[in-house]
């Protein structure tokens, strides 16, 4: 059901409001116009036919719905930074300042190009605190041509600390702890892997680097569940991120497979158990779009070429032999999890959405 004509004045005001401000892309300008023209073609329907009900002389009109579809909403992308170092070797990353590998230089490049041909503007970029996050959003905005926009760093975005599994070699530890232990570690909602100790490798450029400095007592970690980190990441959500996006500025993350699960499972309301099925293909653009109230009303969209997304979503489910995404070879994207009611419970809210093309041919391509 849509909502009352009279309700729409206030979705006018703010259609005008933000072409006016430049805050308005061509396309979603068209949907604007198309809407606009629903309501102009209703009300003059309304006042031309007699209303039966009232009498042909009657003030009274019937109450105009136009569908809730054509209502703008909210745009809100999601990155996942481009493969690291420590990807390509298969290592546990963490809160560690991996680089970007060449591959995941590419990646960035092409998340860029296909936000580019989409035609998105952002009014602020978010993203950690580590660069290869931080890098994966300059090839965006470079390639967008949008490296003037502020950009807001914050440690609630890294990644995942996973304390002293921190640089291990992921099949390697499959093989010393064996696989369930290391899935639990890794995939459990609520526990952690070992802390990290003042012995370890990598204790000083981490726990002792200057960027966090600046943390209170207690907010250091030296491990963290992803019950953690989301903990950690959705207070900058609720505080910073969505009341930016609720007053009408376009918003773009570039973070970690992690802290970006805990801002989905925010959004599509998901239990702790789908969560844990999720990870997110490295280098790909999520769409969101949003409500009002920042809920989402249409499935997640992967932004991209169909062989690029499937490609991407195969090496996330490669990574250290954990059942994770199963590509369909019929469909050409991730369509199934690997088992369970709740994988099949996210594959069914979140994997029947769009993959746009931005290849040769273009087009949609609808799951």
């Amino acid at each position: 059901m849509g909502e009352p004509l009279f309700r729409q004045h206030e979705w006018l005001r703010r259609w005008s409001c933000l072409i006016r401000r430049g805050k308005m892309g061509r396309a979603e300008q068209k949907t604007c116009i198309n809407s606009l023209k629903t309501v102009l073609l209703a009300v003059g329907s309304s006042r031309q036919q007699p209303n039966s009900a009232f009498g042909a002389g009657s003030l009274l009109r019937p109450t105009v719905f136009v569908s809730s579809r054509t209502m703008p909403t909210h745009r809100l992308v999601i990155v996942r930074h481009g493969e690291s170092t420590w990807n390509q070797e298969n290592r546990f990353c963490g809160w560690f300042d991996a680089e970007l590998s060449e591959k995941g230089k590419e990646e960035a490049k092409r998340g860029a190009q296909a936000i580019k041909e989409a035609g998105y503007e952002f009014d602020c970029f978010y993203t950690s605190v580590l660069k290869r996050a931080i890098r994966t959003l300059w090839y965006i905005m470079d390639g967008c041509d949008q490296m003037w926009v502020p950009v807001i760093r914050t440690w609630r975005l890294n990644e995942r600390h996973y304390g002293g599994l921190t640089g291990l070699n992921k099949a390697e530890t499959a093989a010393k702890h064996g696989e369930e232990q290391v899935k639990i570690w890794r995939r459990s909602y609520d526990i952690p892997p070992p802390p990290m100790d003042e012995g370890h490798l990598f204790y000083k450029v981490i726990s002792k680097e200057r960027r966090y400095a600046g943390l209170k007592p207690g907010e250091l970690p030296a491990c963290e569940s992803l019950k953690d980190t989301i903990a950690r990441a959705l207070p900058f959500w609720n505080d910073e991120i969505a009341p930016k996006i609720k007053q009408g500025n376009r918003v773009l993350i570039a973070a970690h497979g992690n802290s970006l699960r805990g801002i989905v499972k925010h959004l599509e309301g998901m239990s702790d158990a789908a969560i844990m099925e999720l990870n997110l293909p490295t280098g790909i653009p999520i769409v969101y779009e949003l409500d009002d109230n920042l809920k989402p009303t249409k499935p997640m969209q992967f932004l991209g070429d169909e062989e690029t997304v499937r490609k991407a979503m195969e090496a996330v489910a490669a990574q250290g032999k954990s059942l994770f995404l199963t590509p369909n070879p019929q469909k050409g994207v991730a369509e199934n999890f690997s088992a369970g009611t709740a994988a099949r419970e996210l594959n069914r809210k979140l994997l029947r959405g769009t993959i746009r093309g931005t290849g040769p041919e273009g087009g949609v391509l609808v799951m």
